[in-house]
């Protein structure tokens, strides 16, 4: 059977929500200091906080081919509008031949980064609210992921909860929390928290990732071209620093029914990361005082999902990733998204994999974790 014989689900997509959005979904007490959109005869702009910048299209370059890529646009209703309106959202699935999609913001420390931290944590509240109302045009197709704010358990716990009340399905949480670190007493009850709304944690690349740096480094943004794409595979090359954290500091042994899922960060890497922690565990577990009830890659194989768009050298390693852990995705709308040419990508990276296979990783193994 051929691959492009069944649609497929992506793990891993992403909205832009539109930059109105926040005087809409912000309190009150913040809404005169939210971002605004002005329209200039020299172009669009986003104004907030003293700065006056272009439209970014990084974070939405669907149907647009790399030799024609820039990093602003002049007006806002440049780019596709399937990034923030949820009905033409699903005509751009109908056209990739997709059909449901998990949900995630842009990357960064919070979904509006602000110098007043009371704003900034506003801000998730206000994001997730806006994402609930996106997937409730079509539940079935729009699977939501909330930001959770992961500065204090006791707020990080009311807002998933909150979430989920809304209808959201899952947690992003940073790769490393800002305060603490995960392995840490104070942060089980919010574990615990995922594991009885039946939610995923997630690890998305570049999200809250900032303490893992040396210091003083810091994001490439869009200057140098070179430090740019470095940046990019650098963020991948994160992934397994991140998930080592949990997996060798506990946590996934402390709570056996945790799912964790790796967001962007390809899987080519998987079968080392899991030979190597189960390798550094035996060499030095004893003067370390690291002592877990199985190897650490027990608990990866348990708990540990993956997504990725385009990895041949991981495809080729698949049934040393875990077949039924890692998960196709487009990532719509960002740079490195498949659309819409989903079908055909995924019918030349599948060629030689068997079609039962196939359906797993780019159907089944979302639809189980996320009862799609």
């Amino acid at each position: 059977m051929s691959p492009t014989t069944f649609r497929v689900i992506s793990a891993d997509s992403h909205v832009n929500a539109p930059i109105e959005m926040w005087r809409e979904y912000l309190p009150a007490a913040f809404r005169d200091r939210a971002p605004r959109l002005e329209r200039t005869d020299e172009g669009d702009f986003e104004v907030f906080e003293g700065q006056r910048k272009p439209i970014s299209r990084m974070a939405a370059q669907a149907g647009t081919r790399p030799e024609e890529y820039t990093t602003t646009v002049r007006r806002f209703d440049e780019v596709r509008p399937g990034g923030w309106d949820p009905a033409t959202r699903i005509e751009d699935q109908e056209i990739d031949g997709v059909d449901a999609e998990v949900l995630f913001g842009s990357v960064g420390e919070a979904p509006l980064g602000s110098a007043d931290p009371a704003l900034a944590r506003a801000s998730f509240t206000a994001y997730n609210r806006w994402l609930a109302d996106f997937c409730r045009h079509d539940p079935a197709r729009l699977i939501g992921m909330a930001y959770i704010p992961c500065d204090d358990p006791d707020d990080a716990i009311k807002e998933a909860r909150d979430a989920a009340s809304w209808g959201l399905r899952g947690a992003v949480i940073p790769h490393v929390p800002g305060t603490g670190e995960w392995r840490d007493e104070a942060w089980a009850p919010f574990f615990r928290t995922l594991t009885e709304l039946g939610w995923a944690a997630h690890l998305h690349v570049s999200s809250g990732n900032r303490r893992l740096r040396p210091a003083g480094s810091s994001s490439p943004g869009f200057g140098r071209g070179d430090e740019f794409m470095n940046h990019l595979v650098n963020t991948k090359l994160e992934m397994p620093l991140s998930l080592g954290k949990l997996v060798l500091g506990g946590v996934l042994a402390a709570h056996p029914d945790l799912k964790v899922v790796s967001v962007e960060g390809q899987i080519g890497w998987v079968p080392f990361w899991k030979y190597y922690i189960d390798h550094v565990y035996e060499k030095h577990r004893w003067w370390t005082q690291t002592h877990l009830p199985e190897r650490p890659s027990f608990y990866a194989d348990r708990q540990v999902w993956f997504t990725f768009m385009e990895d041949p050298p991981g495809i080729e390693a698949r049934h040393r990733c875990g077949i039924e852990r890692i998960m196709w995705s487009n990532d719509y709308p960002h740079s490195e998204t498949t659309w819409p040419h989903s079908q055909k990508i995924v019918s030349d990276i599948f060629e030689s994999v068997p079609a039962d296979e196939v359906r797993r990783i780019v159907r089944e193994n979302c639809q189980e974790l996320y009862g799609i």
